[in-house]
């Protein structure tokens, strides 16, 4: 079986303060993977502003932007120019009243070539995202691109196996998550720590039990609370790239602005599956009892 190769690069960044400051900051990214030869840049959970949800604001909603709109013409005309796959990640206004937390991709193209809507909604203390998103409604259907099938998931989505098995199981080549999770500053640093590991071994077993490539692209940097009530979040980073083992291919720091490159053998995925056919012995006929909330 021959090597097939993908250069791909994650864009690990901080607030930069305003909309444009951080578009200016993205455009940049851009520029710098296209000539180290990447193929495909995987961006940031909502990375045209800050992490807004640490508060409930009905003025944030004013954020919120159409898709297609003044965001994705950007990012589109960029992906287009550079002839680059991009994964974006925008707060997607569909009607009054109706928000997404929506991943949006370019193929080379100012065209946009799939979007999937954030299915699992976290409601918790600095992280009040039910506030402000509807649950996603397309399902999980990889986006089909020139560089593969792209299993797009957001953050939250990251931490239940189920969604990356259906994305494998519709075909995906590779899992992508934008993230923004980090800590709370009050936290001891152990279990700090353990938070941390926790979010990259849940990732990495996802690589494995699917066979797949996966890549987290997370914040990194302090973000106040607008409210003043909490002590605002620790952004911790550490975007990584692992294989279809769940071998760790590249990390990026926890306190810096990374432009993380790695090449991932697309053709592995057979390889593993081969030797590990997770996929074959499933007993699909035992598992109704997934779709029920709880076994009393």
């Amino acid at each position: 079986m021959t090597r097939k190769t993908l250069k791909l690069a994650l864009l690990q960044e901080t607030d930069r303060g305003s909309r444009d400051a951080n578009l200016d900051a993205i455009e940049a990214g851009l520029r710098e993977a296209a000539a180290a030869g990447a193929g495909l840049v995987l961006l940031q959970e909502l990375h045209n502003g800050p992490y807004f949800c640490q508060h409930e604001s009905v003025e944030v909603f004013d954020q919120a932007e159409t898709i297609p709109g003044p965001g994705t013409a950007r990012i589109g005309q960029l992906a287009e120019e550079l002839q680059l796959v991009v994964v974006a990640s925008l707060f997607e206004r569909r009607a009054a009243g109706l928000y997404h937390n929506t991943a949006v991709v370019f193929d080379r193209s100012a065209a946009i070539a799939g979007k999937y809507r954030k299915m699992h909604i976290p409601d918790d203390p600095a992280f009040y995202e039910k506030f402000y998103f509807t649950p996603g409604d397309l399902g999980f259907a990889p986006i089909d691109t020139s560089v593969g099938r792209l299993g797009v998931l957001v953050c939250w989505d990251q931490w239940y196996p189920e969604a990356a098995r259906l994305m494998a199981l519709a075909g995906a080549e590779l899992l992508l998550y934008p993230t923004a999770i980090g800590w709370d500053p009050n936290d001891e640093p152990a279990e700090q720590e353990r938070q941390r590991d926790a979010w990259i071994t849940v990732q990495r077993g996802h690589a494995i039990a699917n066979g797949l490539p996966l890549l987290a692209c997370n914040r990194t940097g302090h973000e106040a609370d607008p409210s003043g009530v909490g002590a605002g979040i620790q952004f911790w980073g550490s975007s990584f790239v692992a294989g279809p083992q769940g071998e760790l291919l590249a990390q990026a720091p926890i306190d810096a602005r990374a432009l993380l490159l790695a090449e991932v053998d697309l053709n592995r995925s057979e390889r593993v599956r081969r030797i590990w056919p997770f996929l074959r012995d499933r007993r699909i006929d035992a598992y109704g009892d997934l779709l029920r909330r709880f076994r009393d």
